[in-house]
């Protein structure tokens, strides 16, 4: 399942708490616009992000960075989210 999961980027604090899930990508990146909207922020400064767990998860769990991967196996993957922009 996709989760919405709060991300602050500390990396002395693995745990994530899951803000909301969702059975497609789709209805994950709409969650995560609305969450833009009413934080009346850009996506970088929501410290949001979409994931993809094997784990049965609901809203406000915790999950640790072993147990979500960024993109589903077998999903496509966007080329701009392959490719780096530096040099």
């Amino acid at each position: 399942m996709y989760a919405l999961i709060y991300d602050d980027h500390k990396l002395d604090q693995p745990p994530k708490k899951i803000i909301s899930v969702h059975k497609t990508r789709e209805e994950a990146e709409k969650a995560l616009l609305q969450r833009q909207i009413e934080l009346g922020k850009r996506v970088y400064e929501c410290n949001t992000r979409i994931v993809w767990t094997d784990k049965a998860v609901t809203a406000a769990d915790v999950i640790d960075t072993g147990e979500f991967v960024t993109w589903r196996a077998g999903e496509d993957i966007p080329e701009g989210e392959l490719n780096s922009n530096s040099d």
